[in-house]
């Protein structure tokens, strides 16, 4: 974590004295200091390991698995999907690329981040999965553009203009400067990413998720995603075994 003075100011607000004394100096902050204070809270690891119950809700259905999920910070998400101890998938994304292969039907896809997108219901890349899988901001803040407020007892940052057909606003939690919650829509599109947090759990002095809320609809198609992280080791030593089997069928998007 880079000690700049703010986050040096935000360390002190989180160890002293006085939980509510500490949260209201907290809420005084400015908008620089919101979004200094919560890059500074980013999560800080080379490797994660984590067992993770997740329920993915369709108008056609709704499944619960057992998620093993495993990064390499900034390279590599890895994630297989199991029921009852069988194993149902397995995805591998990179900054780059994203690869899945899933044995009911034997099939396999290997390309861009449509799928991931398609899977979430709105576009998505490496660093905005990243981020929500952590508790950060899936856009980058800039505090020359954007605007704060106390809203709900926590701070409320949205951009100083919107983009044409383009709503953001995040909800930022003051006891520890992650996400509450973020919003996104675009009118336009009929299109809108609720992500909403629950409690965040402390890790090697590090805040982590223990509950993601994912809501998306996309034309009056809506999909909602539920991920509960059941265990997480930080830097330990893990590997990002990933081999699309033989005579699989690839995936043809439209």
């Amino acid at each position: 974590m880079r000690l700049t003075l703010y986050s040096l100011l935000f360390l002190l607000l989180l160890t002293s004295c006085g939980g509510v004394k500490k949260v209201a100096e907290a809420k005084k902050a400015t908008t620089k200091e919101i979004i200094t204070w919560h890059k500074a809270a980013e999560t800080n690891f080379k490797t994660l390991a984590g067992r993770v119950q997740l329920v993915y809700d369709t108008e056609e259905k709704t499944q619960s698995i057992t998620v093993s999920l495993r990064m390499e910070k900034d390279k590599k998400i890895w994630i297989k999907a199991s029921i009852l101890g069988i194993t149902i998938a397995k995805v591998y994304i990179t900054p780059s690329q994203v690869s899945y292969y899933e044995t009911i039907g034997n099939t396999y896809f290997e390309g861009d981040f449509t799928l991931l997108g398609d899977w979430l219901g709105t576009p998505i890349n490496f660093q905005q999965a990243q981020n929500l899988l952590l508790g950060q901001s899936i856009f980058a803040l800039n505090a020359k553009e954007y605007n704060s407020q106390l809203f709900q007892n926590k701070f409320k940052v949205i951009p100083q203009q919107q983009p044409q057909d383009f709503i953001h606003s995040i909800l930022i939690n003051p006891e520890n400067f992650k996400i509450a919650a973020e919003t996104l829509s675009q009118p336009r599109d009929n299109r809108l990413l609720s992500i909403r947090y629950g409690d965040y759990q402390l890790i090697d002095n590090q805040f982590l998720p223990t509950n993601i809320f994912i809501n998306t609809s996309e034309s009056g198609k809506k999909t909602a995603i539920e991920i509960n992280y059941r265990k997480i080791d930080l830097n330990a030593r893990v590997s990002f075994p990933f081999k699309i089997p033989e005579g699989y069928e690839a995936i043809q998007l439209n």
